[in-house]
């Protein structure tokens, strides 16, 4: 297991900086996403980690060893692009083979390789296959099995996934989980889908315009966001007057509580509407102080509420991020 490393990277388009002073580390054996809407500087992140940009200032570290000017080809890296990228007139058995054969790694071993990474992606029986032939889940798995084939020290994932149904796109992201857990290999995932850095990571990184903004676990993100934008970004999020001083507090749907009664820390307003939603009920109520929608997450059965009905509002002691106004 190897740890890559991104030391005061810097890398400008023209007048447009993707990246400012990036500072990140990914430990040995461990997935940490980069999530943030496009633009924000995730993926050029990831190409410099595959050699595919050079930064204007900063270092690359894999290991020990500085690879900031080594040639992609060089750096033993695998990678899984949103598009597959599979070669349409190779079987599925010989596109894993393909960086195997390019290393020229006897047959005997390649043919063992394939047929142990075709299995670990559960496709063992679809080697004689071509792309074509495939579904879109089942060649983003072939794409990772080329990706691990070649035992990279570092796999890099760049929204895989994105180009997926909702259901195979679920299945998938807990096969790469499992998969890279059970191979132990240090993983960069780049995604704006907050459900699934949610879901998978040890950590994320939360980007905004070229700049890292929190890194922690999914927990620590969601829980305990460092700034406004990743509260905003991460999850759902209510945005409350605060009461107890000027600017707003931005608080989580589950972390505001509705009762009948009132008192000088709570927020009247008036249920606009009750949503179902199997385990949770969302409750729409609008705010008499500012005339806002806030929703309300509560489990379901545990509260009675109609539309028309008055309630109060009380944000749960601890919870919440104040923005200043």
């Amino acid at each position: 297991m190897t740890s890559i490393s991104f030391r005061g990277i810097r890398k400008t388009f023209g007048s447009t900086v993707a990246l400012e002073a990036l500072d990140l580390d990914l430990r040995p054996g461990e997935l940490v996403s980069l999530l943030g809407p496009s633009g924000c500087g995730k993926t050029t992140a990831l190409r410099i980690a595959a050699g595919f940009e050079i930064p204007d200032t900063g270092i690359v570290s894999l290991g020990d060893n500085d690879i900031t000017r080594t040639p992609a080809h060089r750096r033993n890296m695998g990678m899984v692009f949103q598009s597959y990228s599979l070669f349409p007139n190779l079987t599925v058995a010989q596109n894993v083979d393909f960086g195997l054969r390019n290393r020229k790694v006897e047959k005997a071993t390649r043919n063992s390789r394939v047929g142990e990474m075709l299995e670990l992606v559960q496709l063992g029986e679809l080697g004689k296959r071509y792309p074509h032939q495939l579904s879109g889940g089942q060649q983003q798995r072939v794409a990772l099995a080329r990706a691990l084939a070649v035992q990279p020290e570092v796999l890099l994932l760049d929204e895989p996934l994105s180009a997926l149904d909702a259901k195979v796109r679920s299945t998938l992201r807990d096969e790469i989980r499992r998969i890279q857990s059970e191979l132990k290999t240090t993983t960069l995932f780049v995604t704006h889908d907050q459900d699934e850095a949610l879901a998978i990571s040890d950590r994320i990184g939360v980007m905004s315009n070229g700049r890292l903004e929190q890194l922690g676990t999914p927990e620590d993100v969601y829980l305990r966001p460092a700034s406004p934008f990743v509260a905003r970004f991460v999850g759902s999020i209510n945005e409350l007057p605060n009461i107890n001083g000027a600017g707003k507090i931005l608080v989580r749907p589950e972390d505001v509580t509705i009762s009948a009664n009132e008192n000088e820390l709570t927020m009247r307003g008036t249920i606009t509407r009750v949503t179902f939603q199997g385990p949770v009920t969302i409750i729409s109520v609008r705010v008499d102080i500012t005339d806002q929608l806030v929703n309300v997450h509560a489990a379901s059965g545990s509260i009675h509420a109609q539309v028309g009905d008055r309630v109060s509002l009380s944000v749960t002691p601890g919870r919440g991020i104040i923005e200043a106004a």
